[in-house]
């Protein structure tokens, strides 16, 4: 009980922190020259900064915590370049989650230190990054002129890649004030400039912003297609919050295409990212147009829900385009429901927000600011015709100044020369006394010294200890999963002629196998529990316990129904917690009679190969996991004969989802069908060799992104 204690509560609050900085190979590296006291400040200061700069975007608490690390021990090496480095990425990490007043604080004190040190290409970064937030924050005045001052200096310099980023960022303001034509030119540009350095980021960017233009003036199937190319990109470098931000647009236009199932799984999709990273004005963004598909279905009661729920998390961060949103829904969803109060005050919200973002003077002061530029851009190529006629009169006035300063210089001199005599004595007892008083300061920190040696060999052991506690508790979470799992000996008995390659990312796993046998009747699953790691295994527990309570106290063998009960089941048990808990289980369910088999499945679909095929027949599953859902369906059950020499698998996502090969890309489903295609002849042992080579093969030097769970049966 005491272990159990202490993984619960210790290593709670530290496991993320650790699995997060461990993602991949090349981060293996980068730590360790980090932790290689040996190397140069500079070398160990640039992979701990690339760490912490690559952990916001997935997890920012994480990544906060990292750049700390990097700017304290830049401060105390006196690195100020490294300092502000780090002073952006926390400040960064605030933005990720819309909590742009203290992001601000700590870009300012980077510019700080950027400007002091004169590093121009960091300060217009960290300006730009100041910029985005006035952006969000509606203050577009400020945005656009600091976005036009940044596009000079990088397009002076010749620094392609940030202009691209910069145009795009103004794309953007023209686009929230409602010029889009002049917003399209600017992304179309920048389109072109982060393409020809292959900038995938900006690449993508550029694509959904320009699909966001084509949706305001209501070309839906066009702005579809280049959010879908703009979310493959941000699939392929593993960018979440341009998921998440593609997820939202993708979900809009099939809202307008009155497409609203499609529409309902990107933004909840997004939703699931966005509450991840912490963002809470994407995460406003999600829940607002959730709301409006409910609103557009007559879902009011929903509608309602959702439209609240955005507005309250957009004015937590004063993202006053999503509150000017979410209060006309809200005004929307009321006045359908004959509450006129509520929906004159929802509509005046939503005027006062609109009439603040799009005043005349706020668009006035934009277009000026665009002008502006243009002319500083020939103001300083008349500036330096100016310089050259201004060169020719002032050589004459600095060879007079030259004569008088030489005159002066000379008697300055005598005088210095006589305080200097008169000077040195008094420095030489000045010296005396220092020296003296320095030699009783070092003899003091000696004795320091000596006790914080102490101090720090005594936080050694803690730590040491501690890290123990942490391994040990893992290894008992594990002992305690694998009693979950039926044993290989109840496996072979009941499915004779079967494997299960099962390859958990971490020491205990979020993916699960489960069996269980009446008679003549052996029900078996491959189970893909939210996350992996710990907190994986924790809801597997949980949804094990489901499936078993379903048979055994239910007494239901029908695969679809239960799903059905164990859905009932872990919902009933996350619904204790005081907080809502969203997570829950993909699986494939299978009941095998004879030949007879029956099939039920939550995302996860059941592959059967008929003896001599060539094709794979595919049964799909409910699109629904076994926890919260709205509108939640009962599980299909199919029935299909199976013939001797048939072969079916069932299996996580973590196999095809796998990044590797050449070009580090996912293995992905079309290719795991060939894989078995090409290995029907062999026998089962035989093909888990096989399947578990070529995921070895094709991961590489890659970190293993998920559990693995793969199940395969031959009749």
């Amino acid at each position: 009980m005491n272990r159990l204690f202490t993984f619960l509560i210790v290593f709670g609050s530290i496991y993320h922190f650790s699995s997060a900085i461990a993602q991949t190979s090349k981060e293996d590296s980068l730590w360790a020259v980090w932790n290689n006291e040996s190397n140069p400040d500079s070398a160990r200061l640039k992979a701990i900064g690339t760490i912490s700069w690559s952990t916001i975007f997935s997890n920012p608490d994480s990544g906060f915590v990292l750049a700390q690390i990097e700017y304290n021990f830049a401060k105390e090496k006196g690195l100020k370049k490294r300092m502000a480095k780090a002073l952006t990425t926390l400040g960064s990490s605030f933005y990720m989650k819309s909590e742009f007043d203290t992001a601000v604080f700590y870009f300012k004190q980077s510019a700080s230190i950027q400007n002091e040190i004169e590093d121009r290409i960091g300060l217009n970064a960290t300006l730009n990054n100041i910029a985005n937030v006035c952006l969000l924050q509606g203050d577009y005045t400020s945005a656009i002129d600091a976005y036009s001052k940044s596009l000079k200096y990088y397009e002076d310099e010749g620094m392609i890649s940030e202009a691209g980023s910069v145009l795009g960022n103004i794309g953007r303001v023209h686009s929230f004030t409602n010029n889009s034509e002049k917003a399209l030119d600017c992304f179309q540009r920048a389109l072109e400039l982060n393409k020809s350095v292959n900038r995938h980021t900006g690449i993508a960017g550029c694509l959904n912003s320009i699909g966001n233009i084509y949706f305001s003036k209501e070309r839906y199937k066009d702005a579809l297609q280049l959010s879908f190319e703009a979310l493959t990109i941000y699939e392929e470098i593993e960018q979440k919050d341009g998921i998440a931000n593609a997820c939202i647009w993708i979900g809009k236009n099939y809202l307008e295409l009155e497409k609203y199932s499609e529409a309902m799984d990107f933004l909840q999709r997004s939703l699931v990212i966005n509450e991840e990273l912490g963002s809470k004005r994407l995460a406003s963004s999600s829940v607002l147009n959730i709301g409006k598909v409910h609103f557009a279905m007559r879902n009011y009661s929903k509608a309602k829900e959702f439209g609240s729920r955005s507005l309250n998390l957009a004015k937590e961060v004063d993202a006053q385009a999503e509150i000017q949103a979410s209060a006309l829904l809200l005004s929307k969803v009321y006045k359908a429901t004959s509450k006129p109060a509520l929906a004159l005050e929802m509509y005046e919200l939503y005027i006062s927000t609109r009439d603040s973002l799009q005043s005349e003077e706020n668009q006035k002061s934009v277009i000026r600011q665009g002008f502006k530029y243009e002319y500083e851009k020939q103001a300083a190529i008349d500036s330096l015709m100016h310089d050259e006629e201004q060169k020719l009169s002032a050589a004459t006035i600095e060879k007079q100044e030259a004569e008088a300063d030489k005159k002066d210089a000379e008697i300055e001199a005598q005088r210095n020369l006589q305080i200097a005599l008169y000077g040195g004595l008094g420095l030489l007892c000045l010296f005396g006394g220092f020296m003296y008083n320095r030699f009783r300061v070092t003899r003091k920190q000696k004795v320091v010294i000596e006790q914080q040696k102490d101090e720090v060999e005594f936080q050694k052991e803690i730590i040491e200890e501690t890290h123990k506690e942490i391994t040990d508790s893992i290894q008992y979470a594990k002992r305690i999963q694998s009693a979950i799992l039926p044993p290989p000996k109840l496996v072979k008995e009941y499915l004779a002629d079967s494997f299960i390659l099962y390859k958990p990312k971490d020491v205990v796993a979020g993916d699960f196998y489960w069996l269980e046998a009446q008679k003549d009747l052996v029900l078996f699953a491959a189970a893909d529990c939210t996350g992996h790691g710990v907190p994986g295994a924790m809801v597997s527990v949980i949804c094990n316990n489901g499936l078993n309570r379903s048979v055994r106290e239910y007494g239901i063998v029908d695969p679809g129904k239960i799903l059905d009960k164990t859905r009932e089941i872990v919902i009933s048990e996350f619904e204790k917690s005081e907080e809502e808990v969203k997570d829950g289980m993909d699986v494939a369910l299978c009941a095998l009679k004879g030949r007879t088999l029956k099939y039920a499945g939550a995302h996860n679909p059941l592959w059967i190969i008929r003896n001599g095929s060539s094709e794979v027949d595919e049964i799909k599953a409910n699109k629904q996991p076994i926890g919260m859902f709205d509108k939640p369906l009962p599980y299909t059950t199919h029935e299909l004969e199976l013939n001797a020499g048939d072969s079916i698998y069932i299996f996580s996502d973590g196999f095809a989802d796998q990044f590797g090969g050449e070009k580090g890309k996912k293995f992905k489903s079309a290719n795991f069908k060939k894989l078995l295609l090409s290995i029907q002849m062999e026998t089962l042992p035989r093909q888990k060799e096989l399947i578990n080579q070529a995921f070895e093969e094709w991961k590489g030097n890659l970190e293993q992104l998920d559990d693995v769970c793969v199940i395969g049966l031959k009749v």
